[in-house]
């Protein structure tokens, strides 16, 4: 759970209170959710939520709920840890890639939560996580970071963006430097991870820009280039924060862009 205001930033709430209700707090649920690809021999994770490495105070500022977790997700799916060959990071904030990395048995070190896996980032995100500026400090751990590079893991993305012959993607620079938003080819559809550049379906209008944003400008006209493209183009739009719609379609409105079909990922792909 995440404060209402600060995921909408300059938005009155009496107008995302309509979108997401908050509690008595002020606090709305959010999910973290990952999304699992099969690609060819190629099990690739995209992103890994908080993992369950840090304190009980840290944890108490977030209200962790629900019945789902990332171990048991893929548990369902036939999948272990060990099986998983990449993990693409969109980026390094902790609700994104604190799933990395973990303790070992004994508590005095880390290991890897996917050992045999390949970590992608992208190279000017990682100077950026490692070297934070101080509004994103707090975001940025380095146990969630560094044990990555240490262990020889660590790769990093080359000019192309692609991660296969079936997924490349596009950076985004308003959220954070170089987020990168993967774009999955599905014989002939196109899913969209969108990460924290449209982290729900109440942040589709380009002007419902989250606090957390470094560039809140750059992140407008990010959401507006891209929400052209993906309407001109068709695309299923993956909702990473969404409680309750995993993805999505965008359509263009005489009042501007809006949630089009909505549902389950079994929806569209």
């Amino acid at each position: 759970m995440l404060d209402g205001g600060a995921m909408f930033g300059t938005v009155p709430k009496s107008i995302w209170n309509k979108i997401n209700p908050a509690d008595e707090r002020n606090m709305c649920n959010w999910a973290m959710r990952c999304l699992l690809v099969e690609d060819g021999n190629r099990l690739i994770l995209i992103d890994n939520g908080m993992g369950n490495k840090q304190s009980d105070k840290f944890f108490g500022y977030y209200y962790l709920n629900g019945p789902h977790s990332l171990a048991k997700s893929l548990h369902d799916a036939g999948v272990d840890f060990s099986d998983i060959t990449d993990v693409v990071l969109t980026h390094l904030h902790f609700d994104h890639c604190g799933g990395s990395v973990q303790w070992n048995s004994m508590k005095d070190n880390y290991q890897l939560v996917f050992p045999n896996a390949t970590y992608w980032v992208h190279k000017a995100h990682w100077e950026h996580a490692i070297n934070p500026n101080p509004r994103e400090k707090a975001s940025f751990l380095t146990e969630n970071m560094l044990p990555i590079q240490e262990m020889g893991n660590l790769q990093f993305l080359g000019d192309d963006l692609r991660i296969s012959d079936n997924i490349t993607g596009i950076l985004a620079q308003g959220h954070t430097e170089s987020m990168f938003c993967p774009k999955i080819q599905v014989g002939e559809k196109t899913l969209v991870f969108m990460a924290d550049m449209i982290p729900s379906v109440g942040h589709i209008r380009p002007n419902y820009v989250m606090g957390y944003d470094i560039r809140p400008l750059e992140t407008m006209k990010e959401r507006a280039s891209f929400l052209k493209e993906a309407t001109e183009k068709d695309y299923t739009l993956f909702f990473e924060h969404d409680l309750n719609y995993e993805c999505g379609k965008v359509e263009l409105t005489d009042r501007g862009y809006k949630l089009g079909d909505a549902g389950k990922l079994t929806d569209f792909i």
